[in-house]
């Protein structure tokens, strides 16, 4: 969840009379957070929505795998490292403002992505809407709690956000695939112009402003650090997948690595730090951030192999492929509000360790199974995935706010966004890197191919799945079939590695949420 300063100027209770209807508050809060979930909405579907159009872009662009990755990294990159500056620049300027200006900027820049020449164009764009993104999250949730300050109202309140977040995920397959399928791939961006307008025009009229009376100030160098930190990092593990160990690998994470280093000294010596490291040392937040890191690798590195299979093998249309993605997606969101009440019952460690098992279980269907039978395996696994990351998430979200100080939630809150982003990111960077390098290691193109097929065709196909199933589309049909079959058998043997991969990452964290956060007390009625 986004952070959320403890600072913040408190408006003074409503004398209004509640609306009919609705529970408590003046009708202009409600209406003010019905405003709200528009960007809510906007993130969470975009998060999911561009999966669908990778097929979609891999073809129009000509991308190489490496640059089919970043397209979908670039973006939760930027945000992540931004998260927590953001929220601290929200408490200097106002948090109405700094979402109102999150979201002009937003709106445009997709605007503009969406009719990209070029991959680079694309990727640069992703990274700018990164940027704007992380003003429109930590705002959100800031607001919300200036909104109501009624403890039990603001709980409903958030539980409403909570759920158009996840909503929105749900609804980010079906509106993509349908975009990419009656229009083209950069209707996927296109759609944040009309999805922000209610916020622009009636936000400022509605919404009231909040800051931080005596906010800290805002470290431009720290910012800088955690921006150099992840990108080689990240860029690293990407080259380290599909090329093997390298100079550029080994030195671009060693530099990740000195600029993390720099990054942490700094936050020890200053007195308003960007990230507040002395929470760590709680090892039920520090697990709990785990959990939460290791639930969202999982989660989209498998979406990243799994709508390309659905389109891609099995045939199905981008609108068809969301919406058997669908059940699973919603599944996220019914265990996670189902699970509350077994805390009650059952230690809080067990419970998120019960949901890393799920997702494990997921992961060892496809690891164990075979994924030439048609969807429903791999759709059966991400069942399984989806409730397990709903429980653990669930769970580890109300632990890390819960193990710290009630002055410290707010940078708690601000750790666990960048925790979700982080997950994110190495999920389809490190899987994805993966599945990419088992294809184009286990790949057997069809003898006679290069005298058929244009070079630069052929060396697409050896890049992806979508480059060889295009160039199959163009082939006499013998050799087609060949090279479809080949495609197909080589994206497999990468799917099977990848999900035995994320079967002990997750098997392995759900020990240790067991073991680590045993103590916890169960939950009091």
């Amino acid at each position: 969840m986004p952070a959320a300063s403890q600072q913040s100027t408190i408006r003074p209770a409503p004398t209004a009379l509640p609306a009919p209807g609705l529970p408590g508050g003046s009708w202009r809060d409600w209406l003010a957070l019905g405003l709200l979930m528009f960007p809510v909405l906007l993130v969470a579907v975009d998060n999911t929505a561009l999966s669908f159009a990778l097929p979609a872009i891999a073809a129009a662009l000509r991308t190489s795998g490496v640059e089919l990755l970043w397209i979908v990294d670039a973006y939760p990159l930027v945000l992540a490292g931004l998260l927590v500056a953001m929220g601290s620049l929200g408490d200097r300027i106002g948090r109405r403002r700094l979402l109102v200006i999150g979201s002009i900027g937003f709106a445009a820049v997709s605007a503009a992505t969406a009719f990209a020449p070029s991959a680079g164009w694309l990727i640069a764009g992703r990274a700018f809407l990164g940027f704007f993104g992380a003003m429109l999250m930590p705002a959100t949730l800031s607001l919300i709690r200036n909104i109501f300050p009624d403890p039990n109202r603001r709980r409903l309140a958030i539980a409403i956000w909570a759920a158009g977040f996840s909503g929105g995920a749900a609804l980010g397959p079906i509106l993509g695939g349908w975009l990419v399928e009656q229009f083209w791939w950069g209707a996927v961006l296109l759609v944040a112009v009309p999805i922000m307008l209610p916020l622009l025009t009636l936000g400022p009229a509605f919404i009231p402003e909040s800051r931080d009376p005596s906010p800290g100030r805002v470290d431009v160098p720290s910012i800088l650090l955690s921006l150099f930190t992840m990108v080689p990092m990240v860029y690293g593990i990407k080259d380290l997948a599909t090329e093997g160990p390298g100079a550029t690998a080994l030195l671009t994470m060693a530099l990740g690595l000195a600029m993390g280093a720099a990054f942490v000294r700094r936050q020890q010596r200053l007195h308003s730090p960007l990230l507040d490291l002395p929470l760590f040392r709680n090892r039920v937040f520090s697990m709990a951030i785990t959990a939460n890191i290791l639930a969202l690798f999982s989660f989209n590195g498998f979406i990243l192999f799994l709508a390309q299979h659905l389109q891609l093998i099995e045939g199905m249309s981008p609108s068809a492929a969301g919406m058997a993605m669908v059940p699973a997606l919603v599944a996220t969101m019914v265990s996670g509000l189902a699970v509350v009440p077994a805390v009650r019952k059952v230690r809080p460690g067990f419970v998120v360790a019960a949901g890393l098992a799920m997702s494990a279980a997921g992961y060892s269907m496809v690891a164990f199974g075979s994924t030439g039978g048609g969807p429903a395996l791999l759709l059966g696994a991400l069942l399984v995935l989806a409730l397990g990351v709903g429980t653990a998430e669930t769970i580890s979200n109300d632990l890390i706010l819960g193990s710290v100080p009630p002055e410290k939630s707010g940078a708690a809150a601000a750790i666990s966004e960048t925790g979700y982003e982080i997950g994110a990111v190495l999920g389809t960077a490190v899987l994805g890197s993966i599945l990419t390098a088992s294809y184009q290691h286990n790949l057997r193109l069809p003898a006679g191919l290069a005298e058929t097929a244009p070079a630069q065709s052929t060396a697409h196909a050896r890049e992806t799945l979508a480059g060889a199933m295009e160039l199959a589309a163009g082939l006499p049909g013998p050799m087609a079939s060949t090279l479809r079959q080949a495609a197909g058998s080589a994206f497999e043997s990468g799917v099977h590695v990848t999900a035995a991969i994320g079967l002990v990452l997750m098997a392995t964290a759900a020990v240790l949420a067991a073991v680590v956060l045993r103590k916890v007390p169960k939950a009091a009625n």
